[in-house]
């Protein structure tokens, strides 16, 4: 009998606060394929917002728990935001050179870490989650940090594909920017909102009810665009998604 995969999974910070059912959708999926899903209570954030805005010593304190709260060599660490993943996986090397007494642990870590989909797809090995049913129609939003930080593309399309009901459109520049990107969306807040409109109109052009994305900042951002202008068309994190009809 195959020794169960034990995962410790990490929460980002707004999905804690504003959206947690991401993340209770996140461990359903994850105990169904037969992980063992651990929670560190402790955790808080990977240092992303922080390091953005140009404060990098501020944020080496908020990594250096990061790596403290992660201690488990032996443990894949899950998160459902391409997002956080990115920043551990590239970022942490500029605040963890060769010669921080963090090194060892941030190579641990960054080698560990996945976001959910590509867990699912690139170490599982899982297209399909059984039992996946939403009706509808739905376009698929690349994140930036997905696509170009963390080369994930297919993955997230392939499982869609297995949820009952659900037909996947393409929309037109699927791989644009949809204007989010963290601080970006504060200093150049016209040019945010317009990269917004230009993406939800294209997901509307294709006759979606929804779009969905590895990544719940960029949806948080789409979201606000399509409620300000009373848009019919829904925004879902693909956790959700994987977790509906069962």
């Amino acid at each position: 009998m195959q020794k169960p995969i034990i995962v410790d999974i990490f929460i980002p910070c707004f999905v804690d606060q504003l959206a947690p059912e991401i993340g209770f959708n996140m461990v359903k999926v994850l105990e169904k394929v037969g992980c063992i899903v651990n929670y560190n209570p402790d955790q808080t954030c990977c240092g992303q917002p922080a390091f953005n805005a140009g404060y990098f010593d501020e944020s080496k304190e908020v990594a250096k728990k990061f790596l403290k709260d992660f201690p488990h060599a032996d443990r894949y660490i899950v998160t459902p935001s391409a997002s956080c993943g990115g920043m551990i996986r590239n970022a942490y090397e500029d605040l963890f050179d060769k010669n921080s007494p963090q090194f060892d642990d941030c190579q641990r870590v960054q080698k560990n870490t996945y976001e959910f989909t590509e867990f699912l797809t690139d170490v599982l090995g899982i297209n399909q989650i059984e039992g996946a049913k939403l009706s509808g129609v739905a376009t698929y939003h690349d994140s930036c940090s997905a696509l170009r930080e963390c080369q994930i593309k297919e993955g997230p399309r392939q499982l869609l594909a297995g949820v009952e009901g659900l037909e996947l459109r393409e929309m037109v520049d699927n791989e644009t920017c949809c204007g989010f990107g963290g601080t970006f969306a504060v200093k150049f807040e016209a040019i945010s909102v317009g990269m917004a409109e230009q993406k939800v109109l294209h997901a509307v052009e294709t006759k979606a009810d929804y779009i969905i994305s590895t990544d719940y900042s960029c949806l948080m951002h789409l979201n606000g665009y399509i409620n300000k202008n009373n848009m019919a068309i829904k925004v879902m994190h693909i956790a959700d998604v994987l977790a509906s009809g069962w």
